[in-house]
């Protein structure tokens, strides 16, 4: 696809359409969008979300199924760790070069854990592995801190890769997304995965559910962050959680539903585990209309 068609695309439905095989959708010409405002009660068509915005689209059509806060621009919390890893895929560095956690990578503040002491040595594959399955915060800043040019130059090309995107509302200030000044869109964020999802070695870290490395002499075990990459019921193409006070709990993913290929954002959960629940009711919400043809009324709404 050429460099003019994909900006004709973006500027056309507001989000990428790109080609990953999904089915003809049998009522996909109904374009099913929901949206609601902030202050709406809910309606028997509403899945009924806690989380403060959410962005539904097929990848497919680029057909909208729920809208709501999508435009208004957020802290994002670790999804940045999403563009972390493009950049550093971008850069096309080696994956298999060893790479020292230093001093320079160790946050401060709440939510700045790590579980990779100052001096630990791993490959570049490693840290970019441990900061998109366990959303490792030293392993991020780790990568942004060996980008040639250091973090300056690392943010710079996040801001820059957010541009070629389209994600208008974005801007990165570092890494790891402690920082509550990287915000974006919801309409942003699902730019973002659609280009995640495109790379084969952020699909496969991000959706792994554990990981070993050998920190110092000992092998530790680290784990997914994601509940849901767990459940056998779902099939999740990439996806990244986020978290910290400004943010709420975050979710971010492309799964295949009802054989399409579906982006679901949801930004600023106010329980632990309100994300994951949010994205079940809205899986269950989208296929019970895609077995409703006559489901497609449209609900105004300004966000």
């Amino acid at each position: 696809m050429s460099g003019e068609r994909f900006k004709a695309l973006l500027a056309l439905a507001g989000v990428m359409t790109l080609a990953m095989g999904a089915p003809a959708f049998a009522v996909a010409t109904h374009h099913h969008r929901h949206h609601r405002q902030a202050d709406a009660p809910l309606s028997a068509d509403d899945p009924g979300l806690k989380s403060a915005a959410a962005y539904v689209v097929d990848q497919g059509d680029a057909s909208v199924w729920y809208s709501h806060n999508a435009t208004v621009a957020s802290p994002i919390a670790s999804i940045t760790k999403l563009m972390t890893a493009l950049v550093v895929a971008d850069a096309q560095l080696p994956l298999d070069e060893v790479l020292t956690v230093t001093p320079d990578d160790r946050a401060v503040g709440r939510g700045a854990s790590s579980r990779l002491a100052i001096g630990t040595k791993l490959t570049r594959g490693d840290l970019l592995h441990l900061a998109l399955m366990s959303s490792e915060n030293r392993a991020a800043h780790a990568l942004g801190r060996n980008y040639p040019g250091g973090i300056p130059a690392f943010v710079r090309a996040m801001n820059e890769k957010a541009q070629v995107l389209g994600m208008s509302a974005s801007h990165f200030v570092e890494p790891t997304g402690l920082s509550s000044d990287n915000v974006a869109s919801p309409v942003d964020l699902s730019r973002l995965v659609m280009a995640a999802a495109l790379n084969p070695t952020i699909r496969d870290f991000s959706t792994d559910t554990e990981h070993s490395v050998k920190i110092g002499r000992h092998m530790v075990e680290f784990h997914t962050t994601d509940a849901l990459v767990r459940n056998p019921a779902w099939n999740i193409i990439v996806q990244k959680t986020g978290y910290i006070t400004e943010a709420g709990r975050c979710l971010v993913m492309q799964a295949v539903i009802g054989g399409r290929n579906v982006v679901i954002v949801l930004l600023n959960s106010f329980g632990k585990y309100t994300r994951v629940a949010d994205a079940v009711r809205m899986r269950k919400w989208i296929e019970a209309r895609m077995n409703d043809h006559s489901a497609h009324a449209v609900v105004s709404s300004n966000t």
